[in-house]
């Protein structure tokens, strides 16, 4: 009886509020297309991987459903979608950090103790 209930809980809302919904579902399938992406990143790797692009859909997506769960006036879902969204961030930007230091340490002079002339 539950299942059932819910379920025409959500065929209401969904046909009182389409956009809205289709706006959680987005999100959701953006979500969702993160483990898609990573897992034929790691197939392809032939070891575990994670893309970059993994870290802006998991950004993404989380957006879209923290919008979906504001709108909803949703506590629980507004918390489980909240801390992510900075998770998400800061690995972007310690990413970004990363590769800007890389190229510096690859121009940099080689270290000249214990070298020959």
């Amino acid at each position: 009886m539950l299942i059932l209930a819910e379920s025409g809980e959500t065929l209401r809302l969904f046909a009182e509020h389409p956009w809205w919904v289709g706006l959680g579902l987005l999100g959701e399938l953006v979500f969702m297309a993160r483990f898609v992406v990573q897992w034929v990143a790691s197939e392809r790797a032939k070891r575990s991987h994670v893309p970059v692009v993994f870290w802006y859909l998991s950004l993404l997506g989380t957006l879209i459903v923290l919008i979906y769960a504001v709108w909803r006036r949703d506590p629980v879902f507004i918390l489980g979608q909240s801390l992510p969204v900075v998770i998400y961030f800061r690995n972007l930007v310690l990413i970004y950090r990363h590769q800007e230091v890389e190229p510096a340490q690859a121009t940099a002079a080689p270290p000249r103790g214990g070298q020959a002339s």
